[in-house]
């Protein structure tokens, strides 16, 4: 697929990321809302958990499977549909009367997102030539980073104006005008394409559907429901499971039929060391956010608007980054995850060390420069390791490349989430607070020291 005008490709980038901007905003969004929907709507609390939890779990397991669709069947009507199902799904969601209905309607929001998704990288890396898919992928790292992390104050200002009287309706009603515009968009700027075949490995699909279904819903769920033993003997059997996906995938590839990930891929050493560097990066962020979010409103008494606020300069830094990501496209990508990842892994010691010094008096200001810092480092992180996986991929895997990179994005924040979470609550409620923020800044801190300190040597390797 080619676009000769470089305008209309500029065009379809951006109502593309406009579309998966609407995902992640979904993502965190929620989160500010939630106790003004469990008030209105009369939820119990392990109902509550699954309005966040089931949009997660159908976008994970779907994100692969999507991906591969799009390659046999065509992208741009995948993603188009896909934007369709979600905005009436949104509406869906702002429309339910009862917990179930919208419990329902999120599922219906998730398996829209993940038809949608994975089709935009997939579309990108085919429209655009090499010179030009550092910035690219740069402009995409940049808007998902903002999507993720400025959820909670697009969410905290929706629900302080009350417009119309909406309250947390209001979250969702935003999707419509934004889906519509995506929609219509795509729809004449996007060049269609043929897919390669119509043939779909339907077991592989329901196989990586459970494994993933086993790997992240214990994950999310387990500290909340106490670990259950059931809970755990689901985590442990995602192992098994994902070797049997594998298996099942190499057979179909050697017998020459399709494969939900190509035999290509699957042997791509390059490819599935990019994908662990993947679930690496994204376990750190968003745990980390989710926890200091929690930290600012519970413990300092921030308003959801002010704790948003407080983290603005992360997603600034991330774009900023991301923009620029053009500007060090002479550096090899080791270089460039190697020297951001010792930054970043400064910039979250910096933050700890003004949560350690600020304690109660901090101000929303006080954590600006290390968070920008933080931004910086990773949006050139997230562009240098997206660019680096998908560059593996040849052009007819790019759907299955993109579905498979966003699934283990997915995958890593879900794991964060425990870790960081379970590291938090764990000793905040015990009466520690801050130290149990200080000692949540540390995860990411070490997972970056040694995602910085592995790349710097594997380049010092490769100059002698």
């Amino acid at each position: 697929m080619t676009v000769t005008n470089s305008r209309s490709r500029w065009l379809a980038m951006g109502f593309l990321c406009l579309g998966s901007f609407i995902n992640l905003l979904d993502v965190t969004i929620v989160t500010v809302a939630l106790p003004r929907i469990q008030s209105d709507l009369s939820a119990s609390p392990a109902q509550l958990a699954w309005v966040a939890a089931i949009y997660v779990l159908a976008l994970a397991a779907g994100l692969l499977p999507m991906g591969r669709f799009g390659d046999s069947w065509g992208r741009k009507p995948l993603f188009i549909w896909g934007m369709i199902g979600f905005t009436l799904a949104s509406a869906a969601c702002a429309a339910a009367s009862n917990i179930a209905l919208l419990i329902g309607a999120r599922l219906a929001q998730g398996l829209s997102a993940a038809v949608m998704v994975p089709q935009v990288l997939a579309i990108l890396n085919v429209t655009f030539p090499p010179e030009q898919k550092a910035r690219v992928f740069g402009l995409f790292a940049g808007i998902s980073s903002l999507a993720s992390v400025s959820g909670p104050v697009l969410g905290g200002a929706l629900i302080a104006l009350d417009l119309w009287g909406l309250d947390w309706r209001a979250i969702f009603i935003v999707n419509l005008p934004l889906g519509i515009v995506a929609i219509v968009g795509a729809s004449f700027t996007v060049p269609a394409e043929r897919g390669t075949s119509r043939a779909v490995d339907w077991v592989s699909t329901a196989l990586f559907a459970v494994t993933t279904l086993c790997l992240v819903l214990p994950l999310i769920e387990g500290r909340a429901m106490g670990w259950p033993w059931w809970l755990v003997a689901t985590l442990v059997a995602s192992v098994p499971l994902a070797g049997v996906t594998l298996n099942h995938m190499l057979r179909r590839g050697r017998r020459g039929h399709t494969a939900l990930i190509s035999t290509d891929l699957l042997r791509n050493r390059s490819f599935l060391w990019g994908l662990g560097r993947v679930v690496f990066v994204f376990s750190g962020i968003p745990g980390f956010f989710l926890v200091l979010t929690v930290y600012l409103q519970a413990t300092l008494g921030f308003t959801p608007l002010q704790s948003g606020l407080t983290t603005a300069a992360f997603p600034v830094g991330v774009m900023v980054a991301s923009m620029s990501a053009n500007r060090l496209r002479d550096w090899p990508l080791s270089r460039r995850i190697g020297c951001s990842a010792v930054l970043l892994t400064a910039g979250m010691a910096l933050t700890a060390l003004g949560v350690w010094r600020m304690g109660r008096d901090m101000e929303p200001w006080h954590l600006t420069a290390p968070l920008l810092v933080s931004g910086l480092a990773m949006g050139t992180v997230v562009v240098a390791l997206f660019q680096s996986v998908m560059a593996t991929a040849a052009a007819h895997d790019s759907g299955a490349a993109s579905g498979a990179l966003q699934a283990f994005q997915q995958i890593g924040a879900a794991l964060g989430i425990a870790i960081v979470s379970g590291i938090y609550f764990s000793l905040s409620e015990g009466g520690a607070p801050r130290p149990a923020m200080i000692a949540a800044c540390f995860y990411p801190m070490i997972l970056f020291a040694l995602l910085g300190l592995s790349n710097l040597r594997k380049l010092k390797r490769k100059q002698r």
